[in-house]
């Protein structure tokens, strides 16, 4: 059983919307201390954009603050990220990550402190 499976994304006008989901086992759900996204541009590093820890205190990046909201629903399970006002610079495949043993604060959008990743999912801005 995957424990994060992404799901959402696909292609838009620079301007529009669109919104990625994450769906969690029950057992990460049920541990995790903090979850993230991140996105892997072509030919760059993976950086993190958004993460939310379970009392729902959701921190940003400089480059999707105030565009991105990244939320959680407990009901089922998931952790979702809303993009409006895209830019093509925001193209890329997006990940959503979840670790066990530290809070958001500690994280601070590190890849190497989160444990569970999912396979990706594509998001591309034209414009």
């Amino acid at each position: 059983q995957e424990e994060l499976v992404e799901s959402g994304g696909g292609s838009a006008q620079a301007g529009g919307s669109l919104r990625v989901s994450c769906g969690v086992s029950g057992d990460i759900w049920r541990r995790v201390e903090c979850m993230g996204w991140f996105r892997q541009a072509p030919g760059k590093e993976r950086e993190g954009i958004a993460m939310i820890d379970d009392d729902g205190d959701a921190r940003y990046t400089d480059s999707v603050k105030g565009r991105f909201t990244i939320s959680h629903d407990s009901a089922r399970n998931t952790i979702d990220l809303q993009m409006n006002k895209l830019k093509p610079e925001d193209t890329g495949m997006y990940y959503c990550a979840a670790t066990i043993r530290w809070y958001c604060v500690v994280a601070d959008f590190k890849a190497s402190e989160f444990d569970s990743w999912g396979q990706g999912t594509r998001v591309t801005v034209s414009s």
